[in-house]
């Protein structure tokens, strides 16, 4: 019989200290791909229609755990911003059309600069302001007059701290302020929209700021199912359309939105600024009467989007210039009017739970667990001054 081996001792415990050191040093991990540039480079938006949304610490744990890399709120809510510190995430902020007209104040304009972005850079990393959102859908000629004045203001107030080269202003668009589209080449603003829209794209191109555009080829397929190849819209093979005037062939319509919008802005006498897709989506859910609201023709349009982006691909106008996509949206937003599909969007059900599987693994840590792990930092951050302050006296 061979001799036993003598019983090995059990490890003292770790020294408390050393836990939360432990603790706090693997909670940054979370979020070192997307701070070194590693994350994806497609971005998110995050609306807050709902009143079951997660914490935003919580919040900033699931995005990082996803790397993605770029997130568009619709305010400046602090508690976002501050949730995201030290991440690396860029952020799109916005100015809601309600303030819009305040803002054509300097001095209101400079204050709302102050107190919603300068506190926050560079911890944050806030690289550009939407001044509205779809403002030319609607009929208020008032909003409309004073978006670009607004857009200035918030501009010379960036200026004025010598910010203007690290956060963009700009504005977000339907695809409605097209009176033609199609084909791409012929792509021209509705009349009564261009007389706002040829000044805004001379501060744009001044500014160097990106014209933003909010495409989706789900609305096109839902008011005509058996006209617009289904194909055609979720990106699967097809003969794709092409353009008779420069022979360009497209294989989906997100591409030929995006290219009409290039052929607006050209014909305005512009071709120095870049078009960004500040909103795309398409629901996982709808009414009986919109066709195609589905988990399955969600995931197939999101999947096959990401698999293009990561190819850095460009449209077929600009092959060399990688589309700039921002999905809509993070959650599904409970609170949203409208028809059944404006609250179904979201990649994610507020409790972490995908709609459906396009292979974004997030995780939405439990809920006292990002908070937690949020007041044992501080915790450690402050016995850490004080050891020091200690150590110095």
């Amino acid at each position: 019989m061979a001799a036993a081996k003598p019983s090995r001792a059990a490890p003292p415990p770790l020294p408390r200290c050393c836990f939360l050191a432990f603790t706090i040093l693997l909670a940054a991990t979370a979020h070192e791909a997307v701070a070194a540039g590693g994350g994806l480079s497609i971005g998110i938006n995050f609306g807050q229609i709902a009143d079951n949304l997660p914490s935003p610490s919580r919040v900033s744990s699931l995005v990082r755990s996803m790397q993605v890399s770029k997130v568009k709120l619709y305010d400046a809510d602090q508690n976002v911003l501050r949730a995201f510190l030290n991440t690396g995430v860029e952020f799109i902020i916005g100015i809601g059309n309600e303030n819009v007209s305040a803002m054509v104040d300097p001095a209101a304009a400079q204050a709302w600069v102050q107190h919603h972005v300068r506190p926050y850079l560079p911890s944050t990393r806030i690289t550009c302001i939407t001044v509205g959102n779809e403002v030319f859908k609607g009929n208020d000629t008032a909003l409309k007059d004073n978006l670009l004045p607004a857009m200035k203001s918030v501009y010379g107030a960036l200026a004025a701290l010598g910010l203007q080269g690290q956060v963009n202003v700009t504005t977000a668009h339907s695809l409605d302020i097209m009176g033609s589209s199609y084909p791409p080449s012929a792509g021209a603003f509705r009349p009564d929209v261009a007389p706002y829209i040829t000044p805004l794209l001379d501060f744009l191109s001044a500014a160097r700021s990106p014209f933003l555009i909010n495409c989706y080829p789900y609305f096109a397929y839902k008011d005509d199912p058996s006209g617009v190849p289904l194909e055609y819209v979720l990106f699967q093979p097809n003969a794709g359309v092409t353009d008779p005037t420069t022979g360009l062939n497209y294989d989906n319509m997100l591409y030929a939105q995006v290219d009409s919008v290039y052929a607006a802005i050209q014909a305005l006498g512009h071709t120095d600024v870049d078009v960004k897709i500040s909103e795309t989506g398409w629901p996982s859910r709808g009414d009986p009467d919109e066709a195609g609201a589905s988990p399955q023709y969600a995931g197939i349009y999101i999947g096959n989007l990401l698999r293009r982006i990561e190819m850095k691909q460009g449209t077929p106008l600009r092959p060399a210039v990688p589309i700039d996509v921002y999905v809509f949206a993070l959650f599904n937003e409970n609170l949203k009017p409208g028809p059944a599909s404006e609250r179904n969007y979201g990649l994610f059900y507020p409790d972490g739970t995908p709609v459906y599987n396009v292979g974004l693994r997030g995780y939405l840590p439990p809920m006292d667990e990002s908070d937690g792990a949020r007041t044992v930092a501080h915790l450690f951050a402050l016995i850490t001054i004080a050891s020091i302050t200690v150590m110095l006296s």
